[in-house]
């Protein structure tokens, strides 16, 4: 297919500017609170991990990063950091954002940073203050904080006292900051607490990134929205203060997350990235996007190629609109014009642009396919397979 010149230089400059994060936990076997379903091509150790991303990243070329996890990735701390650049060379992907565990021991079951005792909240502190401290040794930008602390009935906790107590961990975690990191705080309206959650929503996520320091900032979560919010006006408000520092992309169709990204609803996540399209090129310098998904019933590896896919024409869709004429639509009030202009770029398919991009950059046409074609999962789900068999039958 034959693409306008000028269309397709702008194409590339958009596909060039894009990269993605994969989650470490993304290769993993995970569950839900009912149970776990194994696969064999599932990654058990951070070397696997490591090996998986790399795989990603050669198929797509915009995954340069892999998120890590400090309990599950890192068990060892800062002693990890050696086997953790070995893996860099030798997988060609760098370590990402470092995420903090502050929801699996059995002591922050009444909260962690926000729990009544003093002596729980300390080593909460201490924890997040040691993800700093690994982050500054591997050279990763952000810490990526989700709180999971709440409450499941009222009047069971004070709710202000928990605010002050949240703010001070903030405080003291922005304060061993290196100059180059950022602290990113996720919010979540629910899930594991159902009657309050102590970070709920993008309001408290901002105050609290304002009260931490300069260096904190506002982490949008896909999933992490009620079903009828309108999550683009949340970026452009975000946008608007400054505050927004990145994204952890998936789907859902009621609430919470974990379903591929444009999976459920794609133009969504179009009206997402045409609002940070509208902020210009030099924001994506400093714009962390990644994948958060756990893929239980969909291949690990053939889901996170999908996904990066995925977000790569949404993307370029987004990136596509004409602004310039949108913009004077709107002035005019002419909505029917306005919408169909913007619903036109998002209808558009991307898919042939997308290709010779791949094509021009060294990269296969179809990663999904190459993939396929590579063997790699079935060598893996072989390999990895059988270190669990025969515990474990997958006819």
């Amino acid at each position: 297919m034959q693409h306008d010149s000028v269309l397709l230089e702008a194409a590339f400059r958009a596909l060039d500017s894009f990269k993605i994060e994969l989650p470490s936990w993304g290769f993993a076997n995970t569950g839900t609170r009912f149970g776990k379903f194994l696969q064999p091509a599932a990654a058990s150790t951070l070397e696997e991990k490591f090996s998986d991303a790399g795989q990603v990243h050669k198929l797509t070329g915009v995954t340069p990063t892999l998120a890590l996890h400090v309990q599950w990735d890192l068990p060892n701390g800062i002693a990890d950091a050696e086997s953790v650049r070995r893996l860099e060379s030798l997988h060609g992907v760098s370590a990402g954002s470092i995420n903090p565990n502050l929801f699996q021991d059995q002591e922050y079951k009444f909260g962690s940073l926000c729990n009544p005792s003093s002596g729980v909240r300390e080593r909460a502190v201490a924890h997040l203050l040691h993800s700093v401290a690994i982050a500054h040794q591997l050279g990763s930008k952000d810490i990526s904080l989700w709180l999971p602390d709440g409450s499941n009935y009222p009047g069971t906790q004070s709710i202000r006292k928990r605010i002050a107590w949240l703010e001070e961990a903030l405080v003291r975690t922005h304060g061993a900051l290196a100059p180059e990191q950022r602290l990113l705080i996720e919010y979540k309206p629910f899930e594991p607490a159902f009657y309050h959650t102590d970070i709920a929503d993008w309001g408290m996520a901002s105050l609290l990134a304002a009260k931490a320091g300069p260096q904190a900032r506002v982490l949008v979560d896909t999933g992490h929205h009620y079903a009828a919010q309108n999550i683009e006006q949340i970026v452009a408000w975000l946008l608007h203060t400054g505050i927004l520092g990145g994204f952890h992309f998936n789907d859902r169709r009621y609430a919470d997350d974990d379903l591929t990204l444009g999976s459920i609803d794609p133009y969504q996540i179009f009206r997402i990235f045409h609002e940070i399209h509208l902020s210009g090129p030099s924001l994506l310098g400093s714009m962390a996007f990644m994948i958060d998904q756990s893929h239980n019933l969909k291949g690990k590896m053939e889901a996170t190629v999908q996904t990066v896919a995925s977000a790569q024409e949404l993307w370029l869709k987004a990136a596509l609109v004409d602004r310039e004429k949108l913009a004077l639509l709107q002035d005019r009030c002419e909505l029917v014009a306005a919408e169909e202009l913007f619903r036109g770029a998002f209808w558009q398919d991307v898919r042939p642009i997308v290709r010779e991009w791949r094509a021009a950059r060294g990269l296969p046409e179809d990663p999904l396919a190459a993939l396929g074609a590579s063997g790699y999962v079935q060598r893996i789900g072989a390999e990895r397979g059988a270190k669990l068999a025969p515990a474990t039958s997958y006819a």
